[in-house]
């Protein structure tokens, strides 16, 4: 039988392969998540900061994100404003400031530390615009998504014990009713 940590990294792979692919994210675009490793082992967000239970959260969304190759930004929890963690060449892609802190499992959480540490060059971040993202256990990442995001409604719904939301984000429709629309782009 598989341990339970085993069982909640496949959760989190199988979680982030399902909005990466319903999000149809390009090469090198960046995908945002949050996480409350308290949520995840059933505690309260904030009470239970586990960098164990990080370590395999992030290993199997990251392995997703690998595999289509997209950015993955680990957003930090409040006690840094929910900075980002994120690989230097997505920052300096996308032209965001880097600013000089170190997430720690009790300031910056315990995902983001686990990204720092794995992460080949990683810098933070204060703002970025996502393409998609995935909240799992209720953290509010929506600040950190492109304009207009849409929910993205997956089968795993839950990574441990904590609730997951997902979102994709879309082109600005403009133009009133007399304009028409890319279909691909909806």
């Amino acid at each position: 039988m598989a341990s339970e940590k085993t069982i909640i990294g496949e959760e989190a792979y199988r979680a982030a392969k399902e909005l990466l692919h319903a999000a149809k994210l390009s090469e090198g675009q960046l995908f945002v998540v949050g996480c409350s490793t308290s949520e995840v082992g059933g505690a309260g967000i904030g009470t239970f900061s586990s960098p164990e239970l990080a370590e395999v959260v992030f290993g199997g969304i990251y392995q997703a994100t690998q595999e289509a190759g997209v950015y993955l930004a680990a957003q930090c929890c409040e006690h840094l404003n929910r900075a980002l963690i994120l690989e230097r060449a997505a920052a300096e892609k996308y032209g965001y400031e880097v600013v000089n802190v170190v997430p720690q499992p009790k300031a910056g959480g315990s995902f983001a530390t686990a990204a720092y540490k794995a992460f080949e060059e990683p810098v933070a971040v204060e703002h970025i615009k996502a393409h998609a993202g995935m909240d799992i256990g209720d953290t509010l990442i929506g600040m950190h998504l492109k304009d207009v995001a849409v929910p993205v409604r997956i089968r795993t719904s839950q990574i441990g014990d904590a609730h997951v939301v997902c979102a994709r984000t879309r082109a600005k429709f403009i133009g009133g009713e007399r304009a028409i629309y890319d279909e691909d782009s909806l």
